[in-house]
């Protein structure tokens, strides 16, 4: 069993150590990858310790390049392992994650436990983001709640989970000025700058509406202007203000997630916007494949797009239906 003594190297900012501390988070590490049960008791030593370095993290990320940028992941396990081949497994490539690490995939807990012990082990080597799927109403409807509590008989982990939920950041900066920013969603009438991300109150449920829900909601679109999203919640924005908000805030590029993309990522407004998704056969049935972003020390951006585990359909868990929110 993990304990708080036995991480006490790891928040010092041990990352690469050979101590017993990080041979246990490894183990751990091990077992999650392989869907190997985890007791209720680490899960909660581990959602702890993850708290205490999300904590001290700013609402806006600053992320050295090179670094690789990936979409919604959405509980596919065999898809996210996949994309770590891909990319190159953490430390020795740098992640971020823009958000939607849960629901609609049969594996929510094993992806979400996974990249949070990678953070805990390589606290600078990965940065995750919240989105949209990052909230406690949303994961009692589309599967997340449903698989804590088939696995584990009650809601503890569920809650556990969701209270790290709260602390995730919203936002990040790649490379200073002139970089790229990221996000899960998009963008805000209520936000003309990255600062006023940055003094968001953010440790909180996701509101119904305002700027922090609109960043996690919003979604690009050939539109004059902010008009009304079909999601529910945040706003369709058009290239006017990608803009000027690229202008504003002296940023060459938008990279966000949010939208399943047929083709793994998707370049608009000029360039100056992409939709990046990790998912591949999202929901195990809509054939798209996904794709990773990385930058460059140059800010160069290099697509790496990827297929499907393989994984017989037949093996899946079976789990109750969903309301008809697909992405």
């Amino acid at each position: 069993m993990l304990n708080l003594d036995e991480y006490v190297d790891v928040l010092k900012g041990c990352t690469r150590g050979t101590g017993k501390t990080t041979n246990i988070l490894s183990r751990t590490i091990v077992n999650i990858r392989q869907c190997k049960h985890i007791p209720e008791a680490d899960v909660a030593e581990l959602c702890s310790k993850v708290i205490e370095i999300l904590i001290e993290e700013p609402n806006i990320q600053h992320v050295d390049t090179p670094v690789t940028i990936c979409g919604d992941i959405h509980g596919q396990l065999h898809d996210l392992l996949t994309l770590l081949a891909t990319g190159n497994e953490c430390p020795e490539t740098q992640y971020l994650f823009l958000g939607d690490f849960v629901d609609r995939g049969f594996y929510s807990l094993e992806c979400f436990l996974l990249l949070i012990a990678l953070k805990v082990r390589y606290p600078d080597r990965i940065t995750l983001i919240r989105g949209n799927h990052e909230l406690r109403q949303i994961t009692t409807v589309y599967g997340f709640y449903d698989e804590c509590v088939r696995k584990y008989g009650s809601v503890n982990v569920w809650r556990f989970c969701s209270e790290v939920f709260d602390y995730l950041s919203l936002g990040a900066l790649v490379g200073g000025k002139g970089g790229v920013f990221c996000i899960h969603g998009g963008l805000s009438p209520d936000i003309d700058t990255i600062d006023q991300i940055r003094i968001l109150d953010r440790k909180q449920e996701v509101p119904h509406e305002g700027g922090m829900c609109d960043l996690l909601w919003s979604d690009p679109d050939d539109v004059p202007g902010w008009a009304v999203l079909p999601r529910g919640a945040g706003f369709l924005f058009g290239e006017n203000e990608v803009n000027q908000f690229l202008h504003t805030n002296d940023v060459s590029l938008i990279a966000r997630a949010h939208q399943l993309v047929m083709e793994g990522y998707k370049e608009i407004f000029g360039e100056k916007l992409v939709t990046v998704w990790s998912a591949p056969n999202y929901c195990y049935r809509c054939g798209n494949v996904a794709s990773v972003l990385t930058i460059d020390d140059n800010l160069q951006r290099n697509y790496k797009v990827f297929e499907a585990a393989n994984q017989d359909i037949t093996e899946l868990p079976t789990k109750r239906s969903t309301n008809d929110y697909f992405v």
